[in-house]
């Protein structure tokens, strides 16, 4: 890697690190899927003029291209970040993250059921990291009083959603650019959960704090709008073990981050963190064999 792609991997796991935190004070504000629906929206806009200018082809051709969107964004994007707001909503926004991030973990065993990929000591291992972490965590929000176990399941649910995604991301035969999918994934996921979010929940307060318009902006901006771009510049160029690694410190950044809005980490968050860490080093670092691959978004 040369300097500038170590910058591109430094920023990127900055950016999605950070977003946990961003978020939590956007729901301070706002209910969770009109959170998401209208940042997701505006970061399809930002992808849409930015990748049009850079000459990629804008819309898909044909039903099969249309079928791709519609089937790869149902897992991809709403299934993980609608899931995801809502557990983030009831989680401190570290906690979440590192639930988040058990997604390696889900996308190798749905490989071993479906996929016929041989289980090995190496997943066992994974595996049982995962559950101490959930355990850990289980337990830290039964013992407190603010605590939402609920929110863990929608977590999980979200990480199964996106595990889930990433498999038949692998296995789909693309004929479209991987730009264009996402912003279609985006744009048409933020019309469903605008639509969801009409019908559940009450409509956002637009006279709000200069914070809620901030966090607006970063995730539009730099959620959804730069750190795609790096992640497909980096993808382009590097193999995919090396970006994939870079997952394992996002939930570290998550959880330390999130002192900044007040959420101090227990001794269980810590271990939980050592736990993913653990499972997702054991999955992804294969020194005999071909690295897996996933698109963290």
């Amino acid at each position: 890697m040369n300097t500038r792609q170590l910058l591109g991997l430094a920023l990127l796991t900055l950016m999605w690190g950070l977003n946990w935190p961003v978020m939590k004070l956007g729901l301070r504000e706002w209910s969770p899927l009109w959170f998401r629906a209208i940042t997701m929206a505006g970061g399809a806009l930002v992808l849409l003029i930015y990748y049009g200018r850079q000459g990629v082809p804008l819309l898909p051709r044909g039903a099969s291209q249309w079928r791709s969107v519609v089937v790869l964004g149902l897992p991809n994007v709403m299934g993980w970040h609608g899931l995801s707001i809502i557990g983030v909503d009831h989680l401190p926004a570290g906690r979440a993250a590192i639930l988040g991030f058990t997604m390696p973990v889900f996308t190798v065993l749905l490989s071993v059921l479906f996929y016929g990929e041989r289980f090995t000591s190496r997943l066992a291992l994974a595996v049982t990291a995962v559950l101490i972490a959930i355990a850990l965590l289980l337990w830290k929000e039964l013992s407190a009083l603010a605590g939402s176990p609920v929110g863990i399941v929608w977590m999980q649910a979200a990480a199964f959603c996106w595990a889930l995604g990433t498999v038949w991301m692998r296995r789909a035969n693309l004929t479209l650019a991987p730009e264009t999918l996402v912003i279609w994934m985006l744009g048409l996921s933020s019309l469903a959960l605008g639509l969801m979010a009409a019908a559940l929940e009450p409509a956002p307060q637009w006279h709000s704090s200069a914070t809620l318009w901030g966090v607006l902006l970063w995730s539009m901006l730099l959620n959804y709008g730069a750190a795609q771009v790096i992640w497909f510049a980096m993808a382009r160029a590097l193999p995919a073990s090396t970006s994939a690694m870079s997952v394992t410190a996002i939930p570290i950044v998550g959880i330390l981050s999130s002192m900044l809005i007040g959420e101090l980490p227990s001794w269980q968050d810590g271990l939980a963190v050592v736990c993913v860490v653990v499972a997702i080093g054991a999955v992804l670092l294969k020194p005999t064999t071909s690295p897996s691959r996933h698109d963290p978004a």
